[in-house]
């Protein structure tokens, strides 16, 4: 329970079919950062655990605080920065899910007795004839979160709960305010990384790595054939499709197209460098199915805010996929998460994994 609007009608809904409730909500900050501490909104603020106490309590379930500090800053924090320190661009909230909020959640419920995990997520869950268990996009296209989740395995799918999967954004605030809540009918949303404020990443990467300045310090821009077109503040500030705040003046838009950490060099171009009609991935969490056939067309999504895309996927090592896409797309991005969706309304996640 983060106390927003989303998990709190979840609970709602549950409690409705006669489930017996318990209320879990994470503590996640410390000394680390104070943006946990300083937002009003989030799912690791301090606001956020008293009004999801409150919250329970109104509904008549017990409500506990699971302190998760540690395993953040070694799996998703840590991750986080060393991605960025190795010119890649993390999903975050991916590896929270399936590191910590899943294991941690799934522990606790061994712990306490229960049999399921839900959670206010915006995704469903089936299951093959053949018993293999797969995320489905929510019915609200607009607020689906399948692609933060296609990491989490078997074993979490078969105990989760997803009750918002089969409703809109809308028809949730409608459930609140019915309920009662109006107040939380109205509430806002946080899109942000919990742990970064005001989506400022690179203010975090300077206060909380160690000895930063000598780590990155100025390298060259260059153009796709190498040539020097002027000087950067370091790798880590950038990121592939960025234009803004690149500190370069060349006449034209230029872009990152690409970043290379070992001799620090950021390349720029035109928009259409930008795009590609393949993509490696790895890491792959296979899910609708265990195996593929190669040719098999998938709508392939590459970030979350991105418009997916028809790819035909082949075996190309063994653990590695090759999607060649059927018209260009822009800023494949290595770091960020690739999710296959399949059969013909592509609503089922055939598997997710990180782009090389």
């Amino acid at each position: 329970m983060s106390g927003g609007i989303d998990s709190s009608v979840a609970a709602m809904l549950l409690k409705e079919q006669n489930y017996d409730l318990m209320g879990v909500t994470y503590r996640t900050f410390d000394q680390i950062s104070q943006s946990c501490l300083a937002k009003e909104k989030g799912c690791c603020s301090v606001d956020s655990i008293f009004e999801a106490q409150h919250m329970a309590r109104d509904m008549g379930f017990e409500h506990h605080i699971l302190d998760i500090r540690d395993e953040f800053r070694e799996h998703v924090i840590s991750g986080f920065i060393h991605e960025y320190l190795h010119g890649r661009t993390p999903n975050p909230c991916v590896e929270c899910n399936s590191n910590i909020k899943w294991g941690r959640l799934q522990q606790f419920a061994d712990e306490n007795g229960c049999t399921y995990i839900a959670t206010g997520h915006y995704a469903r869950i089936g299951c093959t004839a053949e018993g293999r268990y797969y995320l489905r996009k929510g019915v609200d296209e607009a607020k689906d979160q399948t692609y933060f989740l296609w990491k989490l395995t078997q074993e979490n799918l078969a105990r989760t709960l997803f009750p918002l999967g089969a409703f809109t954004k809308p028809e949730v605030r409608e459930l609140a305010l019915s309920h009662g809540y109006e107040k939380l009918s109205k509430k806002g949303e946080s899109q942000e990384i919990c742990f970064i404020p005001d989506n400022d990443y690179r203010h975090f990467l300077r206060t909380n790595v160690p000895d930063y300045d000598n780590l990155v310090h100025e390298g060259n821009f260059i153009d796709k054939n190498g040539k020097k077109l002027g000087t950067h503040q370091g790798f880590p500030n950038y990121t592939i499709g960025q234009r803004k705040g690149l500190g370069i003046a060349l006449g034209e838009p230029v872009y990152v197209t690409h970043i290379d950490a070992e001799t620090n060099t950021v390349t720029l171009g035109a928009r259409e460098d930008l795009q590609t009609t393949s993509c490696r991935v790895n890491n792959v969490n296979m899910m609708k199915y265990a195996d593929f056939t190669d040719g098999t067309t998938v709508m392939a999504k590459v970030r979350y805010k991105s418009r997916p895309a028809l790819a035909d996927i082949y075996h190309d090592t063994p653990d590695t996929i090759l999607l060649r896409f059927h018209t260009p797309i822009e800023s494949i991005t290595p770091g960020q998460s690739l999710v296959a969706y399949c059969d013909d309304d592509y609503q089922d996640v055939m598997f997710g994994a990180v782009i090389i």
